[in-house]
């Protein structure tokens, strides 16, 4: 071959590597995925548990931006709306102290020597004195139904829960019904609850008392029970 037939195969040889290749979409595609799966392309991804993170908080933030959507004020108002609920959660975990499992049965309440109403009542004030206002509340309610046993609008009767008491004795004292409901909740809630008593829960069943002292039941109750203990 002449200098100038090489020279002129050289050209078709670089012209040939010069023609794009035409490879059908699929295969590329294909030949795409197998390289980009190769475990050096994915070192630095977010595992599993990142992933899932990720999602959450961007389900937390599309869920804060849409109730600042909605709430007055924007963003601002959210945030005082949260502000207030916070507060009221709080409010009535303080006034309600945390629930607890019940660690005694309603009937071992109800149990041991019998106590005038005088002696409860005794017994109430020195705890009140001394600021141990869940044990002033369990003495005081003890009066008050034991001293509806000693006028006969109550009878005696082993076993008889405070809220037995006080639905026996509101049929009697209509006007008082739900202050002795109220009570009896009370007298349960600090007594099997957990919860504790305060001043003002004290002093609203001492009026309790005085006022059911001063009043006249309809007829008598007509049913047994014994003051709670």
């Amino acid at each position: 071959m002449t200098a100038g037939g090489a020279t002129t195969a050289g050209r078709l040889v670089l012209a040939a590597d010069d023609i794009p290749v035409d490879i059908p979409r699929v295969p590329a595609r294909e030949a795409a995925q197998d390289e980009l799966s190769d475990p050096m392309y994915h070192e630095h991804d977010p595992n599993l548990l990142e992933r899932g993170l990720d999602r959450f908080w961007d389900w937390v933030g599309d869920l804060f931006d849409g109730a600042a959507g909605a709430a007055p004020g924007g963003s601002l108002g959210l945030v005082v709306i949260m502000l207030i609920i916070a507060g009221l959660v709080a409010a009535l975990w303080w006034r309600l102290g945390t629930p607890q499992r019940l660690t005694r049965p309603p009937e071992a309440l109800f149990g041991g020597a019998a106590r005038s109403a005088a002696d409860h009542r005794k017994a109430a004030q020195a705890h009140a004195d001394a600021h141990r206002w869940t044990e002033a509340v369990q003495e005081r309610m003890r009066a008050l139904v034991r001293a509806l046993e000693d006028r006969a609008v109550l009878d005696p009767r082993p076993g008889r829960t405070a809220d037995e008491a006080a639905s026996e004795a509101g049929r009697a004292l209509p006007a008082h019904a739900s202050r002795l409901r109220s009570a009896a909740r009370v007298f349960d809630d600090v007594t099997y609850g957990g919860r504790t008593a305060d001043a003002a829960a004290y002093q609203d069943l001492s009026a309790l008392d005085r006022d059911i002292e001063a009043a006249k039941p309809l007829l008598a109750a007509g049913t047994t029970g014994e003051a709670p203990r």
